[in-house]
């Protein structure tokens, strides 16, 4: 069995903190050649058979670096393979993805509409590099499917966002004709499985932040402790001091949510959901926090900390914003007190 601690290391080997953003193709040569997207599938399937601790350690980091390459992704929509009990070929399709085959589940609502001879037009939203996927696992409207990318019908158009570090594009489905062989569930299972794959999109995107959270900070700190004013290392100011004790305490508190969550079996999608939104919560507040205490150049295109924020920024609205996650924890809450 393979400890945390050696994936932790071989990551942290593979992709060193000192080079933010590495070439994507790049990189997912690299996460496939270090079985990556097979964690999580089980030995029968020939996978590593890990557990969600594991996915979650990678998770963060690949945070830590601000990685380019879909790896959240990916292994969602190997999951919803694996998950699928009607899947013609499912055992190839394991194959081809563990291999490398890039087959993303996407991140954002679709907005699709049936005809009456079962075409399908419409958006679907938050595909991340469509531009090097074989297909992507889409809710439609009669259940999860796999919708081949070259496919009559269906076409890319990237959707420019402030992030840099990512690439998101909306797939267009244009009277496109649903393979029956590529079907994963109908729609009767499409909300159960939505809801088992929900909880580790939440997780992965809580370990994304915390990751590159944590990066941040060691980067303020490195600043803080070079810069120079009134002939004293900055770090030396207690007030400075105060703020970056306070972002390690939001990144801590953070984390042991993350990590309690992960290693929960019976974790519910609300409390995962939590998990998230905390740990987006205080990655962007530690990026705010961390460019006003790099002053003015903080401020500058030419330094990197501006590129964590712009991935906190993103992350908020991912899976949900705050705001949703924040009311529904808050139902909860209420509703066990009556």
């Amino acid at each position: 069995m393979i400890e945390l601690n050696e994936l932790t290391d071989a990551a942290q080997k593979a992709f060193p903190a000192s080079a933010l953003s590495p070439s994507r193709d790049e990189s997912w040569g690299l996460v496939a050649e270090m079985g990556w997207l097979m964690v999580r599938l089980p030995e029968d399937d020939g996978g590593l058979g890990l557990t969600r601790e594991a996915s979650t350690a990678i998770h963060f980091e690949m945070g830590r670096i601000l990685a380019t390459t879909p790896l959240i992704p990916a292994q969602l929509g190997l999951q919803a393979v694996l998950a699928s009990e009607m899947l013609a070929a499912r055992a190839g399709w394991l194959e081809r993805i563990a291999g490398g085959d890039y087959v993303p589940l996407h991140l954002l609502p679709t907005k699709l509409e049936a005809a009456a001879d079962g075409a399908i037009s419409g958006t679907v939203g938050g595909v991340f590099d469509a531009d090097m996927a074989a297909a992507a696992v889409v809710r439609l409207p009669s259940g999860y499917a796999l919708v081949p990318i070259d496919a009559p019908g269906v076409s890319f158009v990237e959707r420019p966002i402030w992030d840099p570090s990512r690439r998101m594009f909306d797939l267009v489905l244009d009277g496109y004709a649903p393979d029956p062989a590529l079907m994963l569930c109908d729609a009767a299972r499409a909300g159960p499985l939505h809801d088992a794959l929900a909880p580790e999109a939440h997780l992965a995107l809580a370990a994304d932040c915390l990751g590159a959270a944590n990066a941040a900070l060691e980067l303020t700190i490195e600043y803080l402790g070079m810069r120079r004013q009134f002939d004293r290392p900055l770090a030396m100011f207690q007030a400075l001091k105060h703020r970056a004790a306070d972002m390690k305490t939001r990144i801590a508190a953070a984390e042991a949510l993350l990590w309690g969550r992960a290693r929960d079996k019976d974790a519910t999608l609300v409390q995962c959901g939590a998990a998230k939104t905390l740990a987006a919560e205080a990655f962007a507040f530690v990026t705010e926090e961390a460019i006003q205490l790099h002053g003015g150049i903080g401020l500058t295109q030419e330094h990197p900390i501006h590129r964590f924020m712009k991935r906190a920024m993103l992350n908020l609205q991912l899976c949900g914003s705050s705001v949703l996650w924040n009311e529904r924890v808050g139902r909860e809450a209420l509703a066990k007190l009556d």
